[in-house]
C-alpha cells in the first residue's frame, strides 16, 4: 500500500453482484405481479399487515445494514452490521416461535429469507474484516461509511 493510496479498496465478487441483481429483479416481478392482480396499495395508503409484510421489514432493515443502501450524501455505502445481524436474528426467533403454526409457504419462504440473509451477512463480514485488516480506514458498524465501496445500484 503506497503513500498515494491510503485506504484499501474493497472488491465486491461477480457472484455476489449477479444474485444481488437477481433478488432485485425477482422483487420487480413479485411488485409488478402484485400491482396487476390488485393486492399493491394506492399511494398513501398501507399495505395489509400479515406475516408476509412482517418478514419482509425484518429482511429490508437487514438488507439495508448490508450496504443495499447509501447515503444520499456523500455517495458512500453504509454498513450496519450490527443492526443486520439484529434484523435477522429477529427472523430466526420469528422463525423457531412460529414453527408448527406457518403454512408450508410462509415457512419455506421464511427458511429461505433467513438463509439467504445469514449468507450475505457472511460475505460482507468477511469483505469489511479484510479491508480493516489491509488499513486503518474506518469502514463498518453501527451507521459508519465505508468510503471504499460503490455507491448501490
Amino acid at each position: 500500500m503506497s503513500q498515494d493510496d491510503p485506504a484499501p479498496k474493497l472488491q465486491i465478487d461477480s457472484d455476489w453482484k449477479a444474485e444481488a441483481q437477481a433478488e432485485k429483479q425477482r422483487l420487480v416481478e413479485q411488485e409488478k405481479a402484485k400491482e396487476d392482480s390488485g393486492q399493491r396499495p394506492q399511494p398513501g395508503q398501507l399495505p395489509k399487515a400479515d406475516f408476509k409484510s412482517l418478514m419482509g421489514v425484518l429482511a429490508s432493515q437487514a438488507i439495508m445494514g448490508l450496504g443495499a443502501m447509501g447515503d444520499s450524501k456523500s455517495g458512500r455505502v453504509v454498513i450496519d452490521l450490527d443492526g443486520a445481524r439484529f434484523s435477522i436474528d429477529l427472523l430466526g426467533v420469528l422463525e423457531e416461535t412460529t414453527k408448527g403454526n406457518l403454512s408450508d409457504e410462509e415457512a419455506t419462504e421464511l427458511k429461505q429469507i433467513i438463509t439467504e440473509l445469514r449468507a450475505r451477512f457472511v460475505q460482507i463480514a468477511q469483505l469489511v474484516a479484510q479491508q480493516g485488516a489491509a488499513g486503518p480506514a474506518p469502514v463498518a458498524g453501527a451507521g459508519q461509511t465505508s468510503p471504499d465501496l460503490p455507491p448501490p445500484g
